[in-house]
């Protein structure tokens, strides 16, 4: 203790010790001393000591603090000392006196402090045991340790993020006792738990997947509620960020969220009181984050299924409803009314079922109005706050995308027939804004307008049915030509840009829009006129976008105009612009920066009014009609005609294509019938199997009772004993004989009768081969195709033919058995010895074997009648076989031709390609030359000139010849 009163500032006659002395002395009794105390009260002096000589302490005592974590961790007092010692070293928070604001020396110290920060923070992680053994503090409960541990673990994240959280991905339950500290019962340790997790799950997507499986979405939901959701304090910002982090760009950890059914948990969040004034700036912010936290599940940058299923279950929950309350409520604070309206353009932006709701909503006015004509007011409205504005045209964007019924219903309220005077429509707003003296209206009116006519031909042409009366005593005037007017009279350049693009997007795809466009005699001089002028840098923007909307009336011309053609408006551009300097006025469209600003998600986004000028959707249909364009311009009438020739094919080929389609559909359809009735057929068989079966059995028992008769009767002539017996047999069991013969006639009839009706089935099995042999001879083309697709058809009427002979030989084979039963019944006895009635019986019965012997031989003649039938089938079998043996060769000769002439056609082009491509090269060098040699001062003629004179030589070549 006298060491440390020395230290500390005990009175003493000699020196001062400077600062680094001092912090080696208590350095060396931190490594030296045996006693606990004397260590704890040297950690403590370095600790007092960190503030003002952070330098010194840091390289001198870091390796001492460390060995006491390791060393003394039965003793939290000491622990915690060293750790917030470890934080002062490490963590900006805590610094000297802090100089004059502005200063040099401010600034050298902030540097000089940050160096020292990455340093000290570098040395502590150099070893990952140091980390893993701060991690390991963490599950101690004591508050002197616990809580500096939390500090000191952020204040390392914050430092150096991805290092730290790469050691943490592999310190086993790192996470997990990081998660425990928000189930701490002290709050603060509960909230810099909070701030801990935040630095942890800045940009790791591993990390953000194990926080949120270590059941984080409910922990931070649960803190959220208890705290007053939006009334809450910091701690729920502190939640919010968190959830930002955890589900920002990690579809998998959004899955999680929406399948956790945490979505139903947020609507609680967005009950605003009506009128309620009384907005903080907590609340204020806490709100804004929570309409960022619904943005992040609804992105248009998410993948689209993801999207659309937590559009789906914000409707269903109630949350879309919720939303559109707090939009249509009074006192709600400018930016939290701006981002509810881009939270809610989101939640519907392609999902029909939402846009449909919120074209149902109503403001609370009297008479009511629809909520997307309240809007409407506020984005044509120049006084309204310019983000508001933005936040408008993208709901209103949102609500027409993809939205064919929406759309309809906007083009509607300009029509004639639906034009209601005492109510204002969202059309009549959008034909105000678009002819406003406000430059900013007028682009997001024509903005807005072409969504509504976005991929949607229809309603381009019904927008063409649109009258506009400009003045009194005036004809009224179309509003494709009111466009134009404006576009002639010189206003500003956002103006422009907005209507141009609004007629680009009208006409493309549009040929009747392009015919109105250039029935007006002055809108082709116009644009021409505007493509060549030589204007300032402002105005290459506009003649660039000239030259696309003069671009798209050459590519969806139907030619309806004999003044202007697609060729006639080639060769005036050719003349009067040059194609190379159009095409060059065209590229200079996606060159600009506002277009690469605008093409990267749909939200309008723009610092100031005067850098709304492209359209995200309008950025898309540039891309794709820059090169077709550039195409058209560049082609000559002889490849457009071997175009449309090669489209013709492509069209023949495409219904030859068809046809086949629809012949291997029929023939799948008979053979899926023939497969059917092959099975039922083979089902009948069984039957018939089982009903030969059981009538063989019968039969055999018919023998043996006859055989027995037969013996019973011999020796009547013996014993009196024995006649009696016989006469019993002869007057009784001839009876039942009969009854047998009775039940086994009945039966045989029942088999005639099964085989005429499988000799029906034959008949008609019969009918369909030779239907089907038919087109095998008459369609040799066919059979590839089929082939191709359904295997081999004459291998399946051969399975058929096989079943049906089969039955006919097992049928045979019965038959035969049965006769031979009979011939046996003929070649016993035909008399027996008997009394009485019991001869009578046994004639009824040799009568009654007759009679079955004559039917017996009826279905042998039927059974050589199948024989034949089968014969013939299998004759126009082997027919069949050599046919499509033939056919099959001619498909294998045609198709290697057809491949040939491929390969030929594709050489072709790729020739025509690089000749095109070559003499390209060509003419541009004979063109840089030939400038060359004007810039050198020689003579040099114009092509025009050569040509004349190559004619000229021509023509004397001609006359020497004469």
């Amino acid at each position: 203790m006298n060491f440390l009163r020395g230290v500390m500032g005990g009175q003493s006659a000699g020196p001062q010790p400077s600062g680094a002395d001092t912090v080696q002395k208590l350095c060396d009794r931190v490594a030296s001393s045996t006693l606990l105390e004397d260590r704890r009260d040297a950690v403590r002096a370095l600790k007092s000591l960190s503030k003002k000589y952070r330098l010194e302490v840091g390289s001198q005592a870091m390796e001492h603090l460390i060995n006491v974590l390791q060393m003394d961790r039965s003793d939290s007092e000491i622990i915690g000392y060293a750790l917030d010692t470890l934080y002062n070293l490490i963590s900006n928070d805590a610094e000297e006196e802090e100089p004059a604001e502005g200063s040099e020396e401010e600034n050298v110290q902030k540097s000089s402090s940050d160096d020292l920060e990455m340093q000290f923070t570098e040395i502590f992680i150099k070893h990952q045991e140091n980390l893993t053994l701060l991690l390991s503090l963490l599950e101690g409960f004591e508050f002197h340790v616990r809580w500096p541990a939390v500090k000191l673990l952020t204040a390392l994240l914050k430092n150096l993020g991805p290092q730290v959280q790469q050691i943490i991905l592999v310190c086993p339950l790192a996470v997990s006792r990081m998660m425990d500290l928000l189930a701490d019962s002290r709050e603060v340790i509960r909230n810099d738990g909070l701030l801990l997790l935040q630095q942890l799950t800045k940009g790791n997507a591993a990390i953000q997947k194990i926080v949120a499986f270590e059941n984080a979405f409910e922990r931070l939901l649960d803190i959220i509620t208890e705290e007053g959701m939006s009334d809450g304090g910091i701690v729920v910002e502190d939640c919010l960020l968190l959830l930002l982090n955890l589900m920002k760009n990690n579809s998998s950890n959004q899955n999680f969220f929406k399948e956790g059914s945490y979505i139903q948990r947020m609507k609680p969040w967005f009950e605003v009181a009506e009128g309620n004034s009384s907005w903080s700036a907590q609340k204020v912010t806490n709100l804004h984050l929570m309409l960022q936290l619904v943005r992040v599940l609804v992105s248009p940058v998410n993948p689209p299924g993801a999207t659309s299923s937590c559009q789906k279950s914000a409707f269903q929950c109630g949350l879309l409803q919720q939303l559109c309350t707090i939009l249509m409520a009074t006192g709600v604070p400018a930016d939290i009314l701006t981002e509810t309206i881009n939270t809610v353009s989101e939640v519907i932006r392609g999902s029909q079922v939402n846009q449909d709701y919120f074209a149902s909503v109503n403001a609370p006015s009297n008479p009511p109005r629809p909520a997307i004509v309240v809007l409407l007011m506020s984005m044509v409205n120049e006084r309204q706050p310019f983000v508001l504005r933005c936040a408008v045209l993208y709901c209103f964007q949102c609500f027409l995308y993809k939205n064919q019924k929406g759309q309809a219903e906007i083009v509607a309220t300009l029509l004639p027939a639906t034009i209601d005077a005492n109510s204002i429509s969202a059309g009549q707003l959008l034909c105000g804004g678009l002819f406003s003296p406000d430059s900013l209206s007028n682009w997001c009116a024509a903005v807005a307008l072409a969504h509504a006519l976005q991929d949607n031909s229809i309603q381009k042409e019904q927008l063409l049915r649109v009258q506009l009366a400009t003045s009194l005593g005036n004809p009224p005037v179309s509003l494709l030509q009111q466009c134009t007017n404006i576009l002639s009279q010189g206003s500003k350049v956002q103006t422009r840009v907005g209507l141009l693009m609004l007629l680009s997007t009208w006409m493309t795809n549009c040929p009747i829009a392009v015919t109105h466009f250039l029935h007006n005699q002055t809108n082709v001089p116009f644009l021409t006129a505007q493509i060549s002028e030589n204007l300032g840098e402002e105005e290459q923007l506009v003649q660039g976008l000239c030259a696309l909307l003069l671009g798209i009336c050459i590519y969806y011309n139907d030619n309806s105009l004999e003044n202007y053609t697609k060729e006639k408006l080639k060769q005036l551009i050719e003349k009067r612009i040059g194609k190379e300097i159009f095409i060059e006025k065209l590229a200079y469209i996606s060159k600009h920066e506002l277009y690469s600003r605008a093409g990267q998600k749909p939200q309008p986004s723009y610092s100031t009014p005067e850098q709304m000028l492209f359209d995200h959707e309008f950025t898309k249909l540039v891309k794709e009609l820059e090169v077709l364009i550039t195409k058209a311009v560049q082609k000559s009438s002889e490849d457009e005609k071997k175009e449309e020739e090669v489209k013709k094919s492509l069209e023949q080929h495409d219904s030859i294509v068809s046809q086949y389609k629809e012949l291997i559909r029929e023939q799948d359809t008979q053979l899926n019938e023939l497969k059917k009735q092959v099975t039922a057929l083979t089902n009948q068989n069984e039957q018939s199997q089982t009903t030969i079966t059981q009538q063989a059995s019968q039969i055999q028992q018919l023998k043996d009772q006859y055989n027995l008769l037969k013996i019973q009767g011999k020796p009547l002539d013996s014993h009196h004993h024995i006649h009696n017996e016989a006469a019993q047999i002869n007057g009784i069991q001839p009876k039942a004989d009969v009854e047998e013969i009775g039940r086994l006639q009945e039966e045989l009839e029942e088999l005639k009768k099964q085989h005429a009706i499988l000799e029906g089935q034959l008949t008609e099995k019969e009918s369909i081969i030779e239907k089907l042999r038919t087109n095998q001879t008459t369609g040799s083309k066919d059979t590839e195709v089929c082939m191709d697709n359904t295997g081999d058809p004459t291998t399946e009427r051969h399975k058929e033919l096989e079943t049906l002979r089969t039955l006919v030989q097992t049928q045979a084979a019965e038959i035969s058995q049965l006769q031979s039963k009979k011939q046996e019944l003929e070649n016993q006895p035909a008399t027996m010895t008997g009394a009485g009635s019991g001869d009578v019986d046994n004639a009824s019965a040799l009568t009654r074997i007759t009679q079955l012997e004559n039917r017996l031989s009826a279905l042998d003649d039927e059974n050589q009648k199948l024989k034949g039938q089968v014969k013939g089938l299998t004759e126009e079998k082997n027919s069949l076989d050599q046919q499509l043996t033939s056919v099959n060769s001619t498909v294998v000769i045609l198709q290697t031709d057809k491949s040939k002439l491929q390969q030929e056609l594709m050489e072709s082009k790729k020739e025509q390609d690089d000749l095109l491509v070559l003499l390209a090269d060509q003419d541009q060098k004979i063109f840089t030359l030939r400038n060359k040699l004007k810039e050198l001062g020689e003579p040099v003629e114009d092509e025009d000139d050569m040509e004349s004179g190559d004619q000229d030589d021509d023509d004397d070549d001609e006359d020497d010849l004469n």
